[in-house]
């Protein structure tokens, strides 16, 4: 564990600015090096609710918003009454004393009241509770004034200079009553160092495809994949992308489909509900030979669901999108930083194979609040179009779209290069797009244009990195994971090596096409296996065992709409090393 790990909760209803508190901290920390991660938790709802705004800071690189609360920020009574009695002894409340009411707390639990209205006026904007209660958090982890001070400059001077020096006044006489009345926190924050960056998992997915060379964005909005709709349509006009919000989801994969036909890198994104209008749309892109890249962020289903909770409930719904036996690409970054070195790599293979695409994320990585170093970034990746024609050459007048080759690839014409002529179509077709209709349908043609079509995947299973094992190779116990579960699981497995306990992780990102070899390899190599979802069924062990036959020993699963805490995974591994069930569904202590 690093020496500074400080975990700072904000709650509050939807309307009373908590986004605002959260980005100050987040900006804070980032300026000074601290790495940073948040997670909300939050409602459906535009105003009311209850929202619980984790964001945690440390001294080294994290990947969960931890197991405890240090700090709390009480923007309403609700929010006091709920979380309270999580606290223990070295902990802090903040809250606005004219409005809040204490309840009992523990030995330990500094009560840190506010007469927000005495300290920033009688008549002051109520949001102003929201920045009281940040210089307090500032002044009690050691944070020099100025630093909130140049924040709260940034934040604010957009909108006026007016609005900066009035919450620079209230926040100084907050950070002055705090330091003259409250212990500061044990953990101090560390000294400045190399500033960080701060992004969200969907602008992450966002810039990738940007700089991967997406020139068309089609969406409809759906939670919670929209973020990544907001970061195309406010960049689309500076980096040249053609940004098309429509009526529903069935039109975007058609509009996706009919601009990556014409030779525009298309993306789009939706979640769960949207994916399945645009199953059919998937076909028809794999029947044409068309790349395209779908991003589902999944959110709890089925239906309309929890729209603002997180679960890993569509692999299945992704596995079998459309019908038909057919060549695909499906992947399940592990966290924002993955998913945008991996995305311009998924382009080039689309391109490149011909195919659609499909990124799995889902609401705990996009709408995830991290830190990150910049220099991790590279804007500027390798753009590989593939087979693609722009131009007549020796082919003109004998071109065939769909020509059998040894690899499945044909060369990719583009519309409306003369001599380059050709049909291209949802039904099945011969080498030169002419369709194999009812009446001509042959056997021999049909098989040989499958079989063209599916050993594209040979190819593209060859390049792709097989999965490894990450940890000592003579562990007692190896937890397996894919996507968004990477995080939590490496965080577990500290713990449990301070408890004893040695593990290592075998986590899986790429799903179609599956090195089914090399994970029946690794999985039968281990001592004991144990695998994370966020799911009911076990969905990618299901998956997992169709493609290997390979049963693990044990399960951890968690499907209430909270992902895990590090603290659920070890507690589950110990017990079912000390012989308790082979399933464990850890339960959830936060309510929201």
């Amino acid at each position: 564990m690093g020496s500074f790990d400080y975990v700072i909760s904000i709650g509050g209803a939807a309307g009373q600015g908590i986004a605002t508190p959260g980005n100050i901290l987040a900006r804070l920390f980032a300026r000074r090096g601290i790495h940073m991660y948040a997670y909300n938790a939050y409602q459906s709802i535009i105003r009311g609710g209850h929202s619980f705004l984790t964001v945690r800071c440390s001294d080294r690189e994290i990947r969960t918003h931890g197991d405890v609360i240090d700090l709390i920020i009480c923007l309403n009574q609700d929010t006091m009454d709920r979380h309270l009695e999580h606290l223990g002894p070295g902990t802090s409340v903040i809250f606005n004393s004219d409005t809040i009411e204490p309840g009992e707390a523990a030995e330990g639990v500094q009560l840190c009241p506010m007469a927000v209205g005495e300290l920033a006026g009688k008549g002051s904007n109520k949001l102003m509770q929201n920045t009281v209660a940040i210089a307090v958090a500032c002044q009690l982890l050691g944070i020099e004034f100025s630093a909130l001070e140049d924040v709260l400059d940034f934040q604010f001077s957009a909108k006026s200079e007016e609005l900066v020096a009035e919450n620079v006044r209230v926040a100084k006489a907050a950070y002055e009553h705090s330091a003259a009345n409250f212990q500061p926190a044990a953990q101090q924050a560390p000294q400045p160092s190399a500033p960080l960056a701060v992004w969200a998992g969907n602008q992450a997915f966002a810039m990738a495809s940007a700089s991967a060379g997406v020139k068309f964005y089609c969406a409809y909005p759906m939670s919670p994949s929209t973020g990544i709709l907001h970061w195309m349509a406010a960049n689309a006009r500076e980096l040249g992308i053609m940004v098309r919000q429509v009526e529903d989801e069935i039109s975007v994969i058609c509009m996706t489909v009919g601009a990556a036909h014409a030779g525009c890198r298309s993306m789009c994104a939706t979640s769960g509900g949207g994916f399945a209008l645009m199953t059919e749309g998937v076909g028809a892109a794999a029947m044409m030979e068309v790349p395209i890249v779908v991003v589902n962020v999944q959110r709890a289903g089925p239906s309309t669901g929890v729209p603002t909770k997180t679960e890993q409930g569509d692999l299945w719904q992704v596995l079998g999108a459309s019908q038909g036996d057919f060549p695909k690409l499906i992947l399940a970054p592990s966290n924002p930083l993955d998913a945008f070195q991996t995305i311009p790599e998924v382009f080039n293979l689309a391109d490149k194979y011909q195919l659609p695409a499909i990124i799995v994320s889902d609401l705990l990585i996009s709408d995830e609040t991290s830190t990150i170093d910049p220099k991790l970034l590279d804007m500027h990746p390798v753009i590989d179009r593939g087979e693609l024609i722009t131009e007549a050459g020796e082919e003109a007048g004998n071109y065939e779209r769909y020509k059998f080759t040894d690899s499945g690839i044909s060369p990719r014409a583009l519309p409306g290069i003369p001599g380059y002529e050709h049909v291209v179509s949802t039904d099945e077709h011969m080498p030169d797009g002419v369709l194999i209709s009812d009446e001509y349908t042959h056997p021999h043609k049909r098989r040989a244009m499958m079989e063209k079509r599916q050993s594209k995947m040979d190819g593209l299973l060859a390049e792709l990195a097989p999965p490894a094992i990450v940890g000592p190779a003579d562990a007692e116990v190896t937890l397996v994971g894919w996507g968004s579960t990477a995080g939590v699981i490496q965080e577990a497995i500290g713990q449990l090596a301070a408890a004893g306990v040695v593990a290592n992780h075998l986590h899986f990102k790429w799903l179609v096409p599956f090195h089914a070899d090399e994970a029946d390899e690794l999985l039968s190599s281990c001592k004991r296996t144990i695998i994370v979802e966020n799911n009911y069924t076990g969905l990618f062990h299901r998956y997992l065992r169709s493609e290997t036959g390979f049963t693990v020993d044990g399960h951890i699963r968690k499907y209430d709409g909270e992902p895990f805490k590090p603290h659920h995974i070890t507690a589950a591994v110990q017990d079912q090393l000390a012989g308790g069930e082979a399933l464990s569904v850890p339960y959830e202590e936060i309510i929201v």
